[in-house]
């Protein structure tokens, strides 16, 4: 369909730009609203995870030196985050975040090999949803504890030391380097141990269960607070759906909320990514929208479902002559 080759294009483009890109001396800066990990050596942008943490090293009680050094760049690495997020909202999660695409690819693997996706129930979902508000919330905090204790040239940066992304993605630029251990130093040691169960634990999850490490990711936290101001956006004809229950069942992240909304337009989940499948799945015309500002993007039809079961059924039949 349509919009699932374009966003595999898509994410195929950003990932090789966003990884590989700053050995053609590509530099986005440091305020990237998706996992772009400085740790690969070769990536064009940095996560802003990293800004962040970074900008709170300031931050010593009672806070002073903080505009004298990191915050007027703080600030300004922050309007150029906002300003990104609220152009193209949380497509940065769907359709470029090259930790995001790896998950998709792994998902692929798995449905290869014929594994069935793992569901996880409603209420488990809801009882997760926190858990990725609390993990922006401590990656805020630490690094102010930290500056406070004098312990940053230890520690460094708190969250990334433990973030999947710096040592899964490497390993696409030949570089194992993170998965080795400093028994020398205590912190590291702990840290790097710390960061090699949960990369582990995660990718397990992520091969079983689809877009498993969103669901704790705190960067879509942060992106979701700027939800409600984004210029993309999903929308939703209430009148002309029949309850089919497609959005619901195409959705990785199990999303609901497409499908029980009944009285607004426009559609929003703390959860989402946008990666809209929901509307390439939904079999009524114009009832789903992409919309960008007062613009339409793109938008369910009939004829789309239709021309996808046909070539189902091409592929199919063919496979049988073979």
């Amino acid at each position: 369909m349509i919009l699932t080759r374009l966003r595999f294009l898509i994410q195929t483009i950003s990932f090789i730009l966003l990884m590989y890109g700053g050995r053609l001396r590509l530099s986005l800066g440091h305020f990237l609203p998706c996992f772009g990990c400085p740790y690969v050596g070769s990536c064009a942008g940095d996560c802003y995870l990293m800004a962040l943490q970074g900008s709170f090293w300031g931050f010593q009680i009672p806070f002073t030196g903080f505009l004298s050094t990191w915050g007027l760049r703080a600030l300004g690495m922050f309007f150029a985050f906002a300003l990104l997020v609220l152009v193209l909202n949380k497509t940065w999660c769907g359709w470029i975040c090259p930790f995001g695409t790896l998950q998709d690819w792994i998902t692929g693997i798995r449905k290869k090999t014929g594994i069935r996706e793992s569901q996880l129930s409603y209420k488990v979902m809801d009882s997760l949803d926190f858990i990725k508000y609390i993990a922006l919330v401590v990656l805020i905090i630490i690094p102010v504890l930290i500056a406070n204790a004098g312990l940053h040239t230890d520690l460094g940066l708190f969250f990334c030391q433990i973030c999947p992304a710096k040592i899964l993605l490497p390993l696409f630029n030949g570089n194992p380097t993170y998965f080795s251990v400093d028994f020398t130093n205590t912190i590291t040691m702990v840290m790097t141990i710390s960061a090699l169960i949960l990369s582990a634990g995660l990718m397990v999850g992520c091969f079983f269960k689809d877009r498993f490490f969103c669901i704790f990711c705190p960067m879509l936290a942060l992106i979701t607070l700027f939800d409600a101001i984004g210029f993309l956006r999903l929308k939703k004809n209430i009148n002309s759906c029949t309850g089919c229950g497609n959005c619901m069942r195409i959705c990785p992240l199990n999303i609901r909320t497409v499908h029980m909304e009944k009285e607004k337009s426009t559609i929003r989940s703390p959860e989402c990514i946008q990666c809209f499948k929901c509307v390439e799945a939904c079999p009524q015309d114009e009832t789903l929208k992409i919309t960008f500002l007062k613009w339409t993007l793109y938008s369910s039809s009939k004829k789309n479902i239709l021309a996808f079961f046909d070539s189902k059924k091409a592929i199919g039949k063919k496979r049988k002559k073979n």
